[in-house]
Order: structure tokens, then sequence, then C-alpha cells
């Protein structure tokens, strides 16, 4: 998980939260608790492994620990982390999934392939 910086642009909404509507904002988000609407941040947002969403997420970048119902759209990475139930599609720079994760849904993702498989016969030239 990524620690707080401290700055006066950082929330969380602690487990046992409960939220029912859209969440705007700039600056971080950290979500322990539960949320029942879309999540628009100009920021990171961190659904921690207590966080159960049913959002379409949009931020920065976006670690998903706990459940999120929804879509994701990130203008840098997503990481879901071991443990994490995402079921929607992800959208972003960059996927990172760690062992145990559970993901439904569809990813576009902008990407280079290595040399080896860029060709398309999975040989090198």
């Amino acid at each position: 998980m990524a620690k707080a910086t401290g700055a006066s642009s950082d929330a969380i909404l602690g487990v046992g939260t409960r939220v029912k509507g859209r969440i705007t904002g700039s600056g971080n988000l950290t979500v322990d608790g539960t949320v029942e609407g879309d999540i628009l941040l100009a920021g990171n947002l961190i659904l921690g492994d207590e966080a159960t969403c049913r959002s379409t997420v949009q931020a920065d970048d976006v670690t998903v620990g706990g459940r999120l119902d929804g879509d994701i759209t990130a203008r840098g990475a997503v990481i879901l982390r071991a443990g994490a139930r995402v079921h929607g599609n992800v959208r972003g720079e960059s996927l990172a999934m760690e062992d145990g994760a559970d993901f439904q849904g569809q990813v576009d993702c902008d990407f280079e392939l290595p040399p080896i498989l860029a060709d398309g016969r999975g040989r090198r030239n």
C-alpha cells in the first residue's frame, strides 16, 4: 500500500465509513470503507484491503486491495494487489496484477511488445 504524504490534499475514508453518491476532487484518496457512486479524482486512488466499492473510477494511479464492482480509467498505472476483487473493465497506461488478485473484465492498456513477440511469430528476427 502506498504511503500517505501528509499533504493537506490527502483524504482517507476509514473502515466503517459509508458514502453514497459521487466523490470528486483533486488530491489523493484512500478508501477503506464502502462507496456506492462514482469516484473522479485528479490524484491517486487507493482502495484498501477493507474497501468495497460499486463505482466507476477515474484517477491518476489506481491501486485496488479490496473489492471494486465497476470500471477503472487511470491516466497512469493500475495495480491490483493480492486479494483484490475487480469486476469491470480496466483502462490505463499500465496494469500490474499480484498473485491472488481476482479480475473479471477487459483490459485496455498502451504498451509495447518485446521484439520477440512484436513480429507476431514469436521468434527472433
